[in-house]
């Protein structure tokens, strides 16, 4: 009897493995060994291509095992099961891809050893793109490139077949494998570092964003998607609060101006079971608006900070308090996001902290034009380091077409009349240091922010959790608008919320502070010898 052939570490690690984040753990180890040659935007569309892959697959047959036992329940006769199995509509009409047979996981594992696994899995991209007119021109054809290790791949495409995305907890495959899309998603954006923030928001903000503004049903917009993280946490927010059937009551438009990432967002949205409309192709959103009729109940986004090459146009409409400055789009994006807000419609906004305050450019002019329209609801200012791909501080802007009681989507009752006023929130002591450079925010931060928000607004969720609103000094301040044009239109919270009493400031969070400015403080100094060293170097070459 020949020698039983052992497995590779990474797959017997695999089956060892019990939980999704072990699994999601080993993968990423697996899938690394990959990079080499390959530039990291390649690496990125190609490992997620390929889960991607898996998951039109595996939710494939589910259906087809799904369908076969209501065949046999129905007494059909055998001879005619595989006409009703390949039946294309059976597929499509329950949201599942239809995956022709060259395609599908069983037939690659199959082919993987044979020395043209690169060519099978372009194929199978191939095959599934023109038997799926939505993800036309979404899948990467990239596998049978010079530069892509075979033999690494033929190893990682055995490591996902035998990975067992059911779990051992009952979760759906699909569950596991959305999960380790975003694993995957989080991970690539803190090896780009930088280039990272143009595809992903960290989960902590993005869960803040949707908290607040509690999707429950509607159009949701966002107009600078990155991968899709808001769509997904809307979805998982209503799965959460309605269960699994309602994810469908909301509608989701976005778009996004870079190919590769709007191709990521397209496969995010798939692995998650969402129909989203994010255009038929990427798009600048100011020249180039892909959604012109749009009114949506939920506008959220991170847009890039402080841009300063974008597509202005003095004569634009959606310019309705003022023309945003040629350096800078920041307010360019809070009206083009107004634009799109219906009747009742709430936005949620990540913005560099100077869109609070600047005076440069008319943008104080377009700040005061705002307040005294009543659009902004709130303001919070986030903590430091929640961004590992900025160091630039950022805060939050809500806004709002309507404040009064009856401003609220899907209230069981009347909100809180809030015309005329803005909540300030100051967040920058939250969250914790999940390492030496990134900060999350925790749960528990999570619910005192928006529990904030929604007592002070008077929503159905406070109501029923029994909260009212009061100011908290050092954290929260309702203030009108005469007092924020006291303060010259400019909305730092930090201005409105006061002092914290000096007894509340324990040892504890002092202690964090230091730890927190002194990390800050060393970056700089690494920065500056940096600095340093590239001006010495330019200065030898005048010398020579």
């Amino acid at each position: 009897m020949p020698p039983r052939k052992k497995k590779p570490a990474d797959q017997a690690e695999l089956f060892t493995a019990s939980t999704p984040k072990e699994i999601q753990a080993i993968l990423w180890k697996a899938a690394d060994k990959l990079r080499g040659s390959m530039d990291a935007n390649q690496y990125k569309e190609f490992v997620l291509g390929l889960i991607f892959l898996k998951y039109v697959s595996d939710a494939f047959e589910e259906r087809r095992e799904q369908l076969a036992k209501e065949l046999a329940e129905e007494g059909i006769a055998e001879d005619r099961l595989e006409e009703f199995l390949e039946d294309q509509d059976e597929y499509t009409g329950h949201h599942v891809f239809w995956v022709p047979e060259s395609a599908r996981w069983s037939s690659i594992s199959a082919n993987a050893k044979s020395g043209t696994v690169g060519e099978v899995l372009d194929q199978a991209m191939d095959a599934i793109m023109k038997a799926n007119p939505s993800l036309t021109g979404v899948l990467p054809k990239i596998f049978n490139k010079d530069n892509v290790d075979k033999k690494r791949l033929a190893e990682l495409v055995d490591l996902i077949t035998d990975a067992r995305f059911g779990g051992s907890d009952d979760k759906p495959a699909q569950d596991v494998l959305g999960e380790v899309y975003e694993y995957f998603l989080g991970n690539f954006a803190r090896a780009e570092g930088k280039r990272g923030g143009e595809f992903y928001t960290p989960s902590s903000v993005v869960r803040l964003l949707v908290e607040v503004l509690e999707p429950y049903e509607g159009r949701v917009y966002d107009p600078a998607c990155g991968s899709g993280g808001m769509f997904v946490q809307a979805a998982k927010f209503i799965e959460a609060h309605r269960g699994r059937s309602h994810k469908a009551d909301i509608s989701v438009f976005g778009q996004e101006l870079n190919e590769r990432t709007w191709r990521l967002a397209k496969m995010n949205l798939a692995i998650h079971g969402i129909d989203g409309n994010l255009a038929a192709r990427w798009g600048d959103t100011f020249a180039d608006d892909k959604h012109p009729d749009l009114k949506a109940d939920y506008v959220m986004a991170n847009p890039p900070f402080n841009i300063k090459d974008w597509a202005r146009n003095e004569s634009d409409p959606r310019w309705k308090y003022g023309v945003p400055p040629r350096g800078n789009a920041n307010y360019a994006w809070l009206q083009h996001m107004i634009s799109k807000l219906g009747e009742r419609g709430t936005a949620g906004v990540v913005l560099a902290n100077g869109s609070m305050s600047s005076q440069q450019s008319g943008e104080g002019e377009i700040r005061q034009a705002l307040v005294d329209g009543d659009m902004v609801a709130c303001m919070v200012a986030l903590p430091a380091q929640l961004f590992r791909t900025t160091a630039i501080p950022a805060c939050l802007w809500f806004l709002a077409k309507d404040k009064s009681p009856g401003g609220v989507k899907g209230q069981k009752a009347a909100a809180a009349d809030r015309r005329g006023e803005i909540l300030f929130i100051d967040a920058r002591d939250m969250g914790e240091m999940v390492d030496r450079t990134e900060r999350v925010l925790t749960d528990a931060d999570l619910a005192k922010i928006a529990g904030t928000y929604h007592a002070w607004r008077g929503t159905t969720s406070a109501k029923d959790a029994g909260e009212t609103y009061a100011d908290v000094p050092g954290f929260c301040a309702s203030a009108d608008l005469k007092t924020v044009q006291e303060h010259g239109y400019v909305l730092t919270p930090g201005r409105y919320v006061g002092a914290v009493e000096a007894e509340e400031e324990d040892a504890e969070a002092v202690a964090e502070k230091i730890s927190r400015l002194t990390t800050e403080l060393y970056e700089l100094f690494d920065k500056s010898d940096q600095l340093a060293k590239t001006v010495r170097e330019q200065l030898g070459k005048i010398d020579d």
